[in-house]
């Protein structure tokens, strides 16, 4: 039971990350626009 809750934390973090990932693109401070919905972020 606990290895299988584990798995399942492990998939929900794995897919979140994807879900969050874009292409990189930053300047040097780690930053860049966001062209498609408008603003500027930091990573």
């Amino acid at each position: 039971m606990k290895n299988q809750k584990m798995l399942i934390a492990v998939i929900l973090a794995f897919i979140c990350g994807v879900a969050n990932a874009h292409s990189g693109g930053t300047d040097s401070k780690g930053c860049h626009h966001d062209r498609k919905n408008g603003g500027y972020h930091c990573h």
